[in-house]
């Protein structure tokens, strides 16, 4: 398999990661999810829901600049 292959599955999956941390944002901050006025212990579980998530695909975008930098350059 050439470089420009492994390069290009990588960025499939940067897309899908990104592609389900905006997913999840947009599900939990949605119309579709109310949350009532006042509410403030859901809205601080909601609130830690998106973070773990954008936070994690952090992670994930770092092990994928390994595995670019590998790819490249071993």
């Amino acid at each position: 398999m050439t470089l420009g292959w492994k390069l290009f599955f990588v960025f499939v999956a940067f897309c899908a990661l990104m592609g389900g941390v905006m997913f999840m944002a947009f599900r939990e901050r949605g119309l579709g999810r109310r949350i009532a006025d006042g509410d403030r212990a859901a809205e601080e579980a909601q609130d830690s829901r998106v973070l773990v998530v954008i936070f994690g695909a952090a992670v994930g975008g770092l092990l994928l600049t390994l595995l670019v930098a590998w790819l490249v350059f071993l």
